[in-house]
């Protein structure tokens, strides 16, 4: 059998150098872009779940009990109300103790004042109207309770009549009552929880960018896998089909919790929207106040929050280092043998 010529051997040499060099390029390439997209897909879908369980955490510690303590102050003062006329219609209001129970709801509508001033979603403007709130409030209470105890007796009784007009005007006038006022705050708090529980344009771009850069991200590691197979007679690579795995969960598991989340938050939303529309509900205030109570506790425990949607986030960022450390490690270790140290 006769020898190559040299000139052959010389272009078989160039021909192996040539595809040599040409899969050390493209595997550069892959690791390239494995590392970018790791990194950008990362980071967007880091955000985008901190952003949700950050929005269920606002829920959860302000939102929900603004909304809820608006509710039940507006309740508790027209209860007040309630209970200090019939006292009288009842003529009860003579007897000793006869107005513990307006008393009892005055003493909840103020507590309930209280802590709304730590969770109100309004901002500055929502300090000012409570501020304001709180001053009516104490002429309201003086009003009602003049009626109620003072002036009982039966000369007195065009007093008490004024004393309770005063009470009904200051707690139901249109604009300037405690009752308008804490409407126009329970707007602008359910317009705050409508944004926070709502999932944006801004948080679905960043799902979506997360989410197409994971398929990126998996579709090129198969095309390394192809390419270590094909040409470099490598049947697999541990550390790419790690990677993989890696990838996929991370697809699946922070989406699939974040849709438990927002559920969570959807709920929560219409639950808070039942009990707005609660509290307006004036034909039996009793009634009223204990849909408003029963719901707030439900609400509370819907909203407490899990365990798992921080070891999610935690694991979720473990899985982001793995997916730009696993595909390096098997490239450079492929580059490294058979090319680098090679060349």
């Amino acid at each position: 059998m006769p020898m190559p010529s040299p000139v052959r051997r010389v272009r078989a040499f160039r021909t192996r150098r040539s595809r040599r060099s040409r899969t050390r390029r493209l595997l550069e390439r892959h690791l390239v872009v494995m590392v970018v997209t790791a990194l950008v897909s990362m980071t967007a879908l880091l955000v985008s779940y901190r952003e949700v369980q950050n929005a269920a955490g606002e829920m959860r510690t302000r939102g929900a009990p603004a909304v809820q303590g608006v509710a039940a102050t507006q309740l508790a003062l027209l209860r007040a109300h309630e209970e200090a006329q019939k006292s009288v219609d009842q003529r009860t209001d003579t007897v000793v103790g006869a107005g513990a129970r307006y008393e009892n709801q005055l003493s909840a509508a103020g507590q309930g004042l209280s802590r709304l001033s730590d969770v109100q979603l309004d901002g500055e403007r929502g300090r000012g109207v409570l501020e304001t709130v709180n001053g009516v409030m104490t002429s309201y209470s003086s009003s009602l309770t003049l009626g109620a105890v003072k002036y009982v007796e039966e000369p007195d009784d065009l007093m008490q009549q004024e004393k309770f007009q005063e009470a009904r005007t200051l707690l139901r006038r249109p604009g300037t009552g405690v009752v308008p006022r804490l409407d126009v705050l329970q707007e602008h708090q359910l317009r705050r929880v409508d944004r926070v529980s709502s999932l944006g344009t801004l948080q679905q771009t960043g799902w979506a960018a997360a989410e197409l850069g994971l398929l990126v991200l998996a579709l090129t590691v198969v095309s390394a896998l192809w390419v270590l197979r094909g040409r470099c007679g490598r049947s697999h690579d541990l550390w790419l089909l790690a990677a993989l795995l890696v990838i996929v969960a991370l697809a699946v598991v922070p989406l699939r919790a974040t849709v438990s989340t927002q559920r969570q938050l959807d709920s929560a939303r219409r639950q808070l929207v039942g009990i707005e529309e609660q509290a307006h509900n004036h034909t039996n205030l009793a009634k009223s106040q204990r849909f408003v109570t029963d719901k707030s506790t439900d609400l509370r425990g819907r909203l407490a929050a899990r365990s798992w949607q921080s070891w999610t986030y935690y694991g979720s960022l473990g899985g982001g280092a793995l997916i730009v450390l696993l595909p390096a490690v098997g490239i450079v270790r492929r580059l490294n043998v058979d090319y680098w140290r090679a060349g």
